[in-house]
């Protein structure tokens, strides 16, 4: 083997053939020599020892390459971490290609990075180019909500609709009946949200007074004057009674008082000023239903009534609780009085409800008793038992308010003996029949206060009481 490297060694150099002393530029892989050796390889003049040597040649070739790439990569790895401890990003050592940069690779053009540095995923664009404001953006990883300032939380309230805003208004104004506080009703209104319904508030308000009683329709009467320059405008005022005049036919169906009802309520509205004054005056020639039309001629009438304007605070009486006991008692006696003339229950009835007061019946069975004692003959005893019976059965006058009113009689028997002298032999029968008729409890009757000890004359008078 000794000889035979050192034949490979001492041989002389045929064409094509390389000794592994020479310095072959490895940067330039196809030279002159190459080619003549695979052209000698190609027309098969290689002898075994040739072509073993040009293997050999080739492999050294190769790990000499990888040498000196590797070598390449430290140098640059060097040069750059010493231009980044100098500071100096502008110098040209700064632009040396590195790995992934953006740079062509296909040897054309000057090197410079694609489109500019504008084009792919993730640059930050051309140079000079121009961002817009992009809004933040909830979902962003990214997203801090502390940078964001100041964050200001509202409660949005859905429209109500028209089945939704019934259901909803009708407690309100049902409620609003018992407090009678329009201060509390502006509260909950402004807790809704109206919108485009926001005057079917004052028609649904309407609607409902008409199937009440005298105080609800002046409570009503109220609320839309305190409602207009608040949460309701004219306009919109004007809009609902409107459409209550369309509505007119289905209402007297419920309420056959309804066109004379409205034409107050309008008449009191316009006094409030919370219609406009030429309302009316639209109206004019321009209406069709007959209903609609005895409603305005009602509340003109009663405009017309009231030259100076004033407000008509009495369209629909004084409220039961609010009136004076005097204008009371004298209702209640005017009452009794008509009942007996005509002697019909009914209307007594009717007239005694829509005084409103239940907490003053008493006062009613106390004039009827008086009436009883000063009146002459049977037919007034017989009339105000019966009256006082029908007000028991239905309910309208309690327990308590009917033992109340005999009360009274009966401490006030000895004045009104003053007046009447018989006043306690008839306040006797009168008791007597009340409780035949299931008027009084027997307890009542039996308290009764009598004109005092009945005093005998002798026993040879038989027994007989002295007059």
């Amino acid at each position: 083997m000794a000889t035979e490297v050192e034949t490979w060694t001492t041989v002389q150099k045929h064409d094509g053939v390389l000794s592994f002393d020479d310095d072959v530029d490895m940067d330039h892989p196809y030279c002159d020599e190459d080619e003549a050796a695979l052209e000698a390889e190609v027309n098969g003049n290689w002898t075994p020892q040739e072509k073993a040597l040009h293997e050999a040649r080739l492999k050294a070739k190769a790990k000499r390459r990888v040498r000196k790439s590797s070598s390449r990569s430290e140098s640059l790895s060097e040069s750059l971490s010493g231009e980044l401890a100098d500071g100096d990003s502008h110098s040209p050592k700064g632009k040396v290609p590195v790995p992934n940069d953006r740079k062509s690779r296909t040897g054309k053009g000057r090197g410079l990075p694609k489109k500019g540095g504008a084009g792919g995923k993730g640059v930050w664009g051309a140079a000079g180019m121009v961002y817009e404001v992009e809004e933040p953006d909830v979902k962003d990883p990214n997203y801090d909500e502390i940078a964001q300032g100041d964050t200001v939380y509202a409660t949005v309230v859905p429209e109500l609709d028209e089945r939704e805003l019934e259901k909803t208004v009708n407690p309100i104004v049902q409620e609003y009946f018992e407090h009678g506080d329009t201060k509390e009703v502006q509260m909950l209104l402004r807790e809704l949200n109206l919108g485009h319904h926001k005057y079917e508030f004052s028609s649904l308000a309407v609607s409902l007074s008409l199937e009440g009683k005298a105080s609800h329709r002046e409570l009503t009467s109220r609320l839309l004057r305190d409602l207009v320059g608040k949460e309701l405008s004219e306009s919109d005022m004007a809009r609902a009674f409107d459409k209550i005049l369309k509505e007119l036919p289905d209402l007297m169906l419920d309420t056959p008082e309804a066109p004379q009802m409205l034409g107050q309520f309008i008449a009191r509205a316009i006094a409030d000023h919370a219609l406009p004054m030429a309302f009316l005056d639209r109206y004019k020639g321009k209406v069709d239903c007959d209903h609609a039309r005895a409603a305005l001629d009602r509340a003109a009438v009663l405009l017309s009534m009231k030259r100076e304007m004033v407000r008509l605070d009495n369209v629909w009486g004084v409220g039961g609780g609010l009136r004076p006991v005097k204008h009371l008692v004298k209702e209640m006696n005017l009452l009794l009085k008509e009942y007996l003339v005509s002697g019909e229950v009914k209307e007594a009835e009717r007239c005694l409800r829509d005084l409103e007061v239940p907490h003053f019946h008493h006062e009613l069975v106390y004039e009827a008793v008086v009436m009883v004692l000063e009146s002459k003959g049977d037919t007034a005893v017989k009339m105000m038992c019966k009256l006082l019976q029908a007000f028991w059965k239905i309910g309208l006058v309690t327990v308590d308010q009917m033992n109340r009113g005999f009360q009274r009689v009966y401490d006030e028997l000895p004045e009104i003996t003053l007046d009447v002298p018989h006043a306690h032999s008839i306040m006797e029968s009168f008791t007597d029949l009340c409780y035949q008729e299931s008027v009084i409890t027997k307890q009542l009757r039996d308290s009764c206060p009598s004109r005092g000890r009945k005093r005998f004359v002798s026993e040879g008078d038989g027994g007989l009481i002295k007059n």
